[in-house]
């Protein structure tokens, strides 16, 4: 559901509701949560990523509030570790689940990818190393997504769209069908690069929730 409904977008890109950035300064401010969910719709979001880790001043609330207010396929982002939060992602809301390959052993990664999938969630596994991407199992049910920001600092540094284009051709050898890079993502010229080199989608919270107005993200096209 979540692959498909990317794969099929005009427009694929994950848009991300998230209350802060990784300095902690708020993103939404006083908009409601329902206006930004109008907005990305709007703006022909296929899928929607909802920042539930408490680094981005997020909560399972929000995946529920988001849950109620759209039928698109939603990821949660939060550093899945147990395969209990699997069922409790499903029971909120979530079409997807984030899994950071380095934060996880490869053991429990293959385990968790796994359970996901049995659990009727798409595996967004998260990769900033070749090592990393290495021997993913059942990639091809799988969204393989290069995180160009940095987890050891909490996403802190700006980012840069070069680790995306240097990891592309190990993504691909893995088998996926939706490559996709995630966050660092500064404006329409980055993301039409990385769609013309061969990404499938691509994951953007902070430049959307910063422009105000989405138009200038209309002629973002697969």
């Amino acid at each position: 559901m979540f692959i498909d409904a990317l794969l099929a977008a005009a427009r694929p890109v994950v848009m991300e509701l998230k209350r802060t950035d990784g300095d902690g300064r708020p993103l939404l401010g006083d908009r409601p949560v329902a206006e930004v969910v109008a907005a990305y719709t709007a703006a022909g979001a296929p899928c929607l990523s909802v920042v539930t880790g408490r680094w981005f001043g997020g909560s399972p609330d929000l995946l529920a509030e988001v849950a109620a207010l759209t039928t698109l396929p939603l990821l949660q982002k939060d550093f899945i570790t147990r395969s209990s939060q699997l069922s409790a992602a499903r029971t909120l809301g979530a079409s997807a689940v984030l899994l950071t390959a380095a934060l996880l052993p490869r053991t429990a990664l293959h385990r968790l990818v796994g359970a996901a999938l049995e659990a009727g969630l798409t595996p967004f596994v998260e990769v900033v190393t070749a090592d990393e991407v290495a021997g993913l199992p059942h990639a091809e049910a799988c969204v393989v997504a290069v995180n160009n920001k940095d987890i050891n600092t909490r996403e802190r540094s700006g980012g840069g769209i070069a680790r995306s284009l240097e990891l592309l051709p190990a993504v691909l050898e893995t088998g996926t069908v939706c490559p996709v890079s995630a966050s660092g993502i500064k404006g329409p010229a980055d993301a039409r690069k990385l769609l013309d080199a061969g990404y499938a989608g691509l994951l953007v919270g902070t430049s959307l929730l910063l422009a105000g107005d989405l138009g200038e993200w209309s002629a973002i096209t697969g």
